[in-house]
């Protein structure tokens, strides 16, 4: 298949905006609980919508005080949390352009996303970032920038907002939330500069809304209704959390924050979600320490035996929904019992005891660890999208899931797979351009309207997509062999010791691969097997004993990928790195892509070292 289309569900008309589905809630159900708060003693207060919309209303005035008209551009530069929710909300009601800014932005970034975007308000949820916002601004604009900066900390400073509201009255504030149509730009949202500095992706009203009203129902199984609630931990700055939530305030689901993944685990017990989104590392981190944690407690080969039955099971439902097996035999439904009640609901209760679905975005996920999820009784469905495609374009819904893919386009949205493999999309979630960029908006667009995604996949007889990689990272080996590295680094990046791994071989004769260990893994693994305690990577590999065996288990890593393909394809050599690939190091985006240019870049010695 080269093309397919989702039926839309749902249209908005060209006068509708985003603050139109909270208004429509706040009048169908006005006590409804929309968020969550902490209540300082370990537990949650609800917030009606009622009360959000208040707060909302009383922020937009003050933004109005301070300034705002319909169009401004209004920087928001915080860790996920419910002020992020608010002023989000307050900035279209005052008819102004929000610009997400990541907190972990460097004052070069800063100063870039102030200068394109002409923000001269920005918005920060802790005060230490305004020294580097002040820098980025007077990097930009000088030191008379005229930027002004306030914190969004907490409930006093959202009332220190509302305060400039000076003869604000209720008809200004209608009049400036009526201002934006549907296809007026809501958001400017930069890219992740994985491959260039980033560009502001002009997200619409329609984006959001339309998106939003087709999704709902799509997804209705995951996101539930009524008591439905999730725990939003993704930085808000990136489309897809964004999108979420706003996903969840039409839906009335409830949604709390937490920008501090050092409580998540706290958080999920006390909140109790019943579903959650995340990015493939959080699912693999959780994966890998169940294991470890099972290894280290001496009950390894009971956790191992479980989560090969997990898998079975899952691969064995898996075909009997493509028709292709009869589903999982009376032996395998009996192991599979019986480690519900010794191992999974253990699992599940870290959880918070209530998940029944989890979605994962972003980058892709080993559907061997899929299959582990789904397996244990909390299925995790992939989706897929862009900065440009306003986040979630396809997904995988329940009752139409095929593991190993991204699912099926979302309502009102068409995938087409171009000549040279490129994912091709259209749709109403597609943005409007590049901000101050025609050229680059024409080049990411075909004659026939279609978006270029940058990614290489294929559509299978059901139109179901699968992503195979991203186009400008495909390499072609000097023999003219082409490979794509996201396969590969995948499956080396399963197994439990390893963090990162990056494949090179561009212009090169033969294929190799830079590992980067998980410390904390190395670590515990190390403490394990007897070679010591608290051992860091370089002291393992130091170790004749450890740094073998480390050597060996990563040697079954990247044997495993070599089976995924050809012998021309397969990695010849690998290098083991002392060093952690992160968003610190400059090796990460935020929402933790890889940079794949900087590490080849970075590494360049030790790559000339193996080719050498």
């Amino acid at each position: 298949m080269r093309e397919t289309t989702t039926e839309p569900i749902a249209r908005i008309s060209d006068d509708v905006n985003v603050t139109h589905g909270v208004l429509a809630l706040a009048e169908a159900q006005p006590d409804h609980p929309v968020y969550a708060v902490r209540n300082g003693a370990g537990g949650w207060l609800d917030v009606t919508v009622t009360s959000f919309l208040e707060q909302v209303r009383a922020v937009a005035k003050g933004l109005i005080g301070l300034g705002v008209e319909p169009g401004s551009k209004v920087a928001v530069m915080s860790a996920t949390s419910y002020s992020w929710a608010v002023v989000d909300q307050a900035i279209w009601f005052a008819g102004g352009i929000s610009v997400p800014v990541y907190e972990t932005s460097s004052t070069h970034q800063i100063a870039h996303l102030l200068a394109d975007s002409q923000a001269k308000l920005v918005l920060i949820g802790d005060e230490a970032l305004r020294t580097k916002v002040q820098s980025g601004a007077n990097m930009a604009h000088g030191k008379n920038s005229g930027v002004e900066i306030y914190p969004i900390a907490g409930t006093a400073d959202l009332e220190e907002i509302a305060a400039n509201a000076t003869n604000v009255t209720n008809s200004q504030l209608e009049a400036a939330r009526r201002t934006a149509g549907a296809d007026d730009v809501a958001t400017l949202v930069y890219t992740s500069g994985t491959t260039g500095k980033p560009k502001g992706a002009r997200i619409t009203h329609r984006n959001l809304a339309e998106g939003a009203a087709n999704i709902v129902p799509f997804a209705s199984d995951i996101l539930g209704e009524g008591e439905s609630r999730t725990l939003l931990f993704l930085p808000l700055a990136h489309v897809l959390a964004r999108a979420v939530q706003l996903i969840c305030l039409h839906r009335g689901i409830q949604v709390a924050h937490t920008g501090d993944t050092a409580t998540l685990m706290e958080d999920l017990s006390s909140f109790r979600p019943t579903w959650l989104l995340a990015v493939p590392r959080v699912f693999e981190k959780v994966y890998h320490s169940a294991a470890a944690k099972a290894e280290a407690e001496g009950k390894g080969r009971i956790f191992e035996a479980a989560r090969a039955t997990a898998v079975q099971y899952s691969q064995a439902v898996q075909a009997a929904a493509d028709g292709t097996g009869s589903g999982p035999g009376l032996g395998l439904r009996a192991k599979h019992k019986l480690f519900a009640k010794l191992v999974y609901g253990k699992l599940l209760e870290k959880l918070g005891g209530e998940v029944t679905h989890m979605v994962s975005g972003a980058s892709p996920l080993s559907p061997e660890i899929v299959h582990f999820f789904t397996g244990i009784g909390v299925p995790v469905q992939e989706g897929y999208g862009l900065t440009e495609s306003t986040a979630p374009i396809t997904l995988n819904i329940p009752g139409a899931t095929r593991i190993g893919s991204v699912g099926l386009p979302v309502p009102a949205n068409t995938v087409k797979i171009a000549e040279d493999g490129e994912v091709l999309l259209k749709g109403p979630v597609i943005f409007d351009g590049y901000h101050q960029s025609e050229a680059a908006t024409g080049e990411a667009f075909d004659e026939e309207g279609f978006f270029r995604s940058g990614d290489l996949g294929s559509l299978d007889a059901d139109g179901f997509l699968t992503i195979t990689g991203r186009k400008k990272e495909l390499i072609v080996t000097a023999g003219g062999k082409n490979v794509y590295p996201t396969p590969l680094e995948e499956t080396v990046r399963s197994h439990a010791l390893i963090a990162q791994t990056v494949v090179a071989g561009d212009n090169r004769p033969f294929v190799a691969a830079l590992v980067f260990p998980d410390p904390e893994a190395v670590a515990a693994w190390a403490q394990r097997a007897g070679y010591g305690e608290e051992l860091t990577v370089a002291e393992v590999l130091a170790h004749n004993g450890a740094g073998a065996a480390l050597r060996a288990e990563v040697e079954r890593a990247v044997q495993a990928a070599n089976e995924l393909v050809s012998q021309a394809e397969s990695i010849r050599e690998f290098r083991i790195i002392d060093a952690e690939i992160s968003e610190s190091s400059g090796h990460l985006t935020p929402s933790l892509k890889l940079i794949r240019a900087k590490v080849l870049s970075d590494y360049a010695e030790t790559l000339e070292e193996i080719y050498g």
